[in-house]
C-alpha cells in the first residue's frame, strides 16, 4: 500500500488548489494514478466544492474521491486556519476488497447541525461534523445527512481525546429539572462547582472550559450559564439520582492526554485526524499540540485532517458526537 499527503493553499478558493493538492500527493507516494483520495477543502469552498473535487478527480486519474469542507485543514506538514487551501490524501496499491471489520468504522462526514439520527446506531462511524459544510464521495455531491466512505481492507485503530481532567470523585445529582441543574451532592449546583475547581478559578468560573462527564465513554455535557439561584444551565439533560464529575479543559492535560494515547498505538500506514475548531491552535495557544505529538510519534507517516464543529466516534451503546476532542484514526493493512 502506498499512501501520502499534498497541501495547497492561495489567495482565493480556485479548484486548481485541489488538484495540486493531489499532485503533491501523488508525486510523494511516487504513484501516477489513485486507487482512492480524500480531498478536504476550507469552508471558502463551500459554495464551489464541486469544481474542486472534480478538478482532484482528474488529477487523480480516478473518481473514488471523497470528503468535506471544514474550518481548517491540517497535514503531518502543518495546519491552517481561514485561507483557502486544500489537502488531500491519495492511497494507491491498496490490499484488496476484503470486507470492512467491527475494527474498521465507516468514515463519516456530515454538514448537520447534530449527528444525524440515522448514524447513531450500527454501522460504527468515525469522523467529522462540520455545521454547513459541503459533503461528497465518489466525487459527487453526499446526500441529506451527510456521506459515508469505505475503506476496504485496512483496519482502523481509533484514538479519542476528549481533552478533560476530572475535578472531583462522582457525585450524586439530588436536584434536576432537563437542562436545569439544581442541586448536587447536598448544595446547589454552583457551590458544588466551585467547591471542585482550583482556588484561583472559582472567582470566576471559566464555564466554556468546563464540562459534566457522566460516564467515561459518553459526550461530555458543557455549561451554557451559572445562574443566580445556584443552579447550572447544561448542554444537555440530566435526572436526579444520576451521578456525575465535574471536568475542566486544560492545555497540557489535553496534550499529556494525546501524548499517552499515541504512544500506545502502533505506528500506521497513514492516518487521519479530526479535531474541534475551539481545540487545535486556537486552544494550544497558537500551536497544535495534538498534530506535533503526532508528528513526533510518527515521523514520516501520512496524515491527513480538518477542524470542525463535533467528532463522530463510537461509544459503548452507539455512535455519539463529541464536542472539544481529537480523533485521530490510525489505518494498516489488513495483511501486515
Amino acid at each position: 500500500m502506498k499512501a501520502a499527503s499534498g497541501f495547497a493553499y492561495g489567495p482565493r478558493p480556485e479548484k486548481e488548489l485541489a488538484a495540486a493538492a493531489v499532485r503533491m500527493a501523488l508525486d510523494a507516494a511516487g504513484l501516477k494514478q489513485a486507487e482512492q483520495v480524500l480531498l478536504f477543502l476550507s469552508r471558502a469552498f463551500n459554495r464551489r466544492a464541486t469544481p474542486a473535487v472534480l478538478a482532484a478527480a482528474g488529477a487523480a486519474g480516478c473518481l473514488q474521491v471523497g470528503g468535506c469542507t471544514a474550518s481548517g485543514l491540517l497535514t503531518e506538514a502543518g495546519w491552517l486556519i481561514d485561507q483557502p487551501a486544500a489537502a488531500a490524501l491519495v492511497l494507491g496499491e491498496l490490499p484488496g476488497a476484503a470486507a470492512t471489520t467491527a475494527a474498521t468504522p465507516l468514515l463519516s462526514l456530515s454538514g448537520q447541525a447534530t449527528l444525524p439520527y440515522g448514524w447513531q446506531d450500527q454501522p460504527p462511524r468515525a469522523g467529522l461534523l462540520e455545521t454547513g459544510a459541503a459533503v461528497w464521495a465518489q466525487a459527487r455531491p453526499g446526500g441529506h445527512d451527510g456521506v459515508g466512505i469505505a475503506l476496504p481492507g485496512l483496519l482502523c485503530e481509533t484514538l479519542r481525546a476528549d481533552g478533560l481532567r476530572p475535578l472531583a470523585t462522582l457525585l450524586t445529582v439530588d436536584d434536576c429539572a432537563g437542562y436545569e441543574l439544581r442541586r448536587v451532592a447536598g448544595c446547589p449546583a454552583v457551590d458544588s462547582l466551585c467547591r471542585a475547581l482550583p482556588a484561583e478559578l472559582r472567582a470566576a468560573p471559566p464555564l466554556h472550559r468546563i464540562a459534566v462527564i457522566t460516564a467515561a465513554d459518553q459526550p461530555a455535557s458543557g455549561i451554557l450559564a451559572a445562574n443566580s439561584d445556584g443552579s447550572l444551565t447544561l448542554a444537555a439533560p440530566l435526572a436526579a439520582g444520576q451521578t456525575i464529575a465535574w471536568a475542566l479543559r486544560q492545555p497540557l492535560a489535553a496534550e499529556q492526554e494525546m501524548r499517552q494515547l499515541l504512544a500506545d498505538a502502533a505506528t500506521p500506514a497513514f492516518a487521519l485526524m479530526f479535531s474541534c475548531i475551539g481545540r487545535g491552535p486556537l486552544f494550544y495557544g497558537g500551536d497544535d499540540c495534538d498534530l506535533s505529538a503526532f508528528a513526533q510519534r510518527f515521523p514520516g507517516v501520512p496524515l491527513l485532517g480538518a477542524y470542525g464543529s463535533g467528532q463522530i466516534a463510537p461509544a459503548a451503546n452507539g455512535n455519539r458526537l463529541f464536542q472539544n476532542a481529537n480523533l485521530t484514526l490510525l489505518y494498516r493493512s489488513r495483511h501486515v
